[in-house]
This record gives structure tokens, sequence and C-alpha cells, in this order.
């Protein structure tokens, strides 16, 4: 990750602030010699007793209004391998969405290959052979790292797959987007893609027929429905997978706020923070998806209903933070701007949420423009002459006006 220092006097210095070089030798203090994060106003009296300034990482340090956030959410409470997570880190985009597009497509690739093969051993009746599940996991991190919004591009101009395998590869990666939000360290990333991918798993071993009704269902067949947990955890124990940290997480991810969730009808904080994340991004990529009992929501609108769902099915602040992580119109999403054009979203602008770059699909009368031009909207917005400004009127959801982007070659 990349540095940028800025120089700074002691009385300048707030909390959640990484000092990353002092005015002095790291040796004739008593601080790490690998920097550190400001968590007490302590720290800032004892490096007044040595330094006239300090030099700070921006990019390592964070807001206090978001270290707060994460400490409500549970952040502290997080362990991996029985150790403490550090400090949480501030990522930030490394590289042009152009340019990340082969590398994301190359991680898309092998994970779509992989949550292929393990739902296909699963009907078949086989074990799970997790060997390859680390090393396609990793390119997916380290591409969501350099640029959160070009797996979701590619995903947006792609053809659906059946619900299981897009589903097992949209929560891997929504999985590993929102805990670089957070700012989980990056291995903690990875066991987040790894459970985002397998956590519902074990509905290859329920029958097809009922995965694949359209009318509504009974009790009984809503209890053999909620087996597909169990039948995961045990899946995962056959396979070798034991780390405790993500099966905790696909235990937990049915959980919710209210308690009303299963398997243990546990609620708020009791349900780990890991373990809540799964459970909104399940949801949310449930609803936003086609399925043979719902047509699929915008993701736009997926936002809204889980944002009146706050602190029952979900927490407040979780959903307020998945909100800014996807935008308020996340990336590929369809919308209609101001001026009648039809636009699909491409890249967010995270100091602007409601305008992000687009590829305008659309002339204002609704008729294709084959230039596709792609449009910074928050330009557009501001533009000198008020009568060309354009933003985002609305959210539309898929296949609004016949348009679907898998089928324009953009």
């Amino acid at each position: 990750m990349e540095i940028e220092e800025r120089r700074l006097g002691i009385d300048e210095l707030t909390l959640g602030m990484f000092v990353s070089r002092l005015d002095r030798p790291w040796t004739e203090t008593s601080f790490p010699l690998q920097g550190f994060n400001i968590e007490a106003l302590s720290q800032i009296e004892r490096l007044r007793r040595y330094c006239r300034y300090v030099y700070i990482d921006i990019h390592k340090s964070m807001p206090p209004g978001k270290r707060g956030t994460l400490e409500k959410l549970g952040y502290g409470s997080l362990t991996r391998r029985g150790r403490p997570l550090p400090s949480p880190a501030v990522y930030h985009t490394q590289t042009e969405l152009a340019d990340e597009l082969k590398q994301a497509q190359a991680a898309w690739d092998d994970v779509r290959a992989l949550a292929a093969s393990f739902i296909d051993d699963v009907r078949a009746g086989k074990r799970l052979s997790t060997e390859a599940l680390g090393a396609a996991m990793e390119p997916i991190v380290a591409s969501v790292i350099r640029n959160a919004d070009a797996f979701f591009w590619l995903d947006a101009l792609r053809k659906r797959d059946a619900y299981s395998y897009s589903h097992a590869v949209n929560c891997c990666a929504l999985a590993a987007s929102f805990g670089r939000h957070l700012g989980f360290p990056r291995e903690v990333l990875v066991d987040l893609a790894s459970a985002g991918m397998l956590m519902d798993i074990g509905k290859g071993a329920l029958p097809e027929e009922l995965l694949q009704r359209s009318d509504p269902i009974s009790e009984r067949e809503r209890a053999q429905l909620r087996t597909h947990l169990d039948h995961s955890l045990a899946m995962l124990e056959q396979s070798g997978i034991r780390d405790l940290e993500i099966t905790d997480m696909i235990r937990h991810h049915h959980e919710r706020h209210d308690g009303s969730g299963y398997p243990a009808g546990i609620a708020g904080a009791r349900i780990p923070l890991t373990g809540r994340m799964l459970g909104l991004i399940d949801t949310f990529d449930a609803l936003s998806s086609e399925r043979p009992h719902q047509q699929a929501m915008s993701r736009h609108d997926v936002l809204q209903y889980l944002y009146r769902q706050r602190d029952q099915l979900f927490q407040a602040e979780l959903i307020e933070q998945f909100s800014q992580s996807l935008g308020v119109y996340p990336t590929g999403s369809l919308v209609e701007l101001s001026n009648g054009a039809v636009a699909v979203v491409m890249v967010q602008n995270p100091a602007r949420r409601l305008y992000p770059r687009v590829t305008v699909l659309t002339h204002p009368d609704k008729r294709l423009d084959r230039s596709f031009p792609q449009v910074d909207l928050w330009t557009l917005a501001n533009a000198p002459d008020t009568t060309a400004r354009v933003w985002i009127e609305r959210a539309l959801g898929p296949g609004a006006y016949g348009l679907d982007p898998t089928e324009l070659y953009l």
C-alpha cells in the first residue's frame, strides 16, 4: 500500500492517526519501531515528552468517528488464530478501473470455476476438495483491495449463472469488499471471502425441486431448507476446514439482530460481527437476484429495504456501513438520469455518494446510444450551464426499458 505522510505538531494530533515517523530516532523513545495508531490521549502526552512534531501516515489513519463505529460494531472483540486483530486499516483505490479489469477477470474466472466445482461435488455426493480455496480467494481479495469497483463492474456485464453459482461468487466478493471498507486485515478478508463462497454450500444436498419452488412452502419444507446450515458445516468438517473463524461466520449468518434467526436464536452483539456481516450480504444478494419465487429488486431498492429493517433484522450501524461500502447506487445498477437517459453505474465516488461515474446506455428518449459515453455525474451535476446539469433521478430494476448491460458489449 502506498505511503502518504504529513508532518504535524503534537497539538495537532488526534485519536485514530497513525504515527509513522518521529522527529528523532525511534530507539531514543519507548514507542514501537513500526509506528502505531493513537488510541488514547495518554499516547499524545507521551509523544509530547519526546517530540515537537511527528509524521502521520494518511492511509493508515482512521477518523475518530469511523473508529467509534467499529468499536460499536464489535471489531475489538474479534480474534484470528487466538490473537486480537490489529488496528483497522484504511484502504485506498490503487488502480484505475480499466487497469484492474484484466486481473479482476482472471480472478472472477477462477472463483466461478471453483464455485461450480464445489456445487457439482455436493450434488454428486462427493467430499469437497478445498485445496484450491485459498489460492482462488487471494486474487479476489487482492483485486478488491486495489479497486473495489472492478469485480462488480465485470459482474454487471456477465450473463447470469444459475442462482447457486452466482450467489456463491457474489457473496465471496461482497464479503471481501465489505471487509475492506471496515478495515479488516488482508488475511481476514480471505477468511470472509472463503466463508461467503461456502456459507450456502449445504443447499446442494437438498432436493432440487425444493430449491426451485416458485409457490409458497410449508412449515415442514421451511424446516427442511434450514437444514442446509447443518449440511454446510458438516461438509466443511469432512473436507478438513476447521478454522474457527470461517466456521463461526457460517454458523451464525442466519442469526438476526432481534433474535428471530436460527439456529440458536441469539440476538444483538451476541452474534459475532463477521456472522452479522455475512447475514447482511446473504440477504442483499438474495433479494437483488432473480429466483424461482421472486423477481430481482434493484440493488438501490434492496439497500432501502435493509435500512427499513435497521435494529430489527440487522444492526443499524452495520447497515449504514454496508450502504457506504456499496454506494447509494451500487456498481452495476441501472439508473435513470434527470434528462431521461438510462445509464449503468461504473465507479463509485466515495466523497460524493450520489454522483458516481456511469456509462450512458440511451438517449433521453430511450433510444440506444451506441457510443456508450462514460461520464462523471459530479461534473455534469455542477456544469456551468445550469440547463445542462444532469443527475440521477431514480434507480431502475434489472431489465428496465428492456435494457440488459450483458447484451450490449460495453
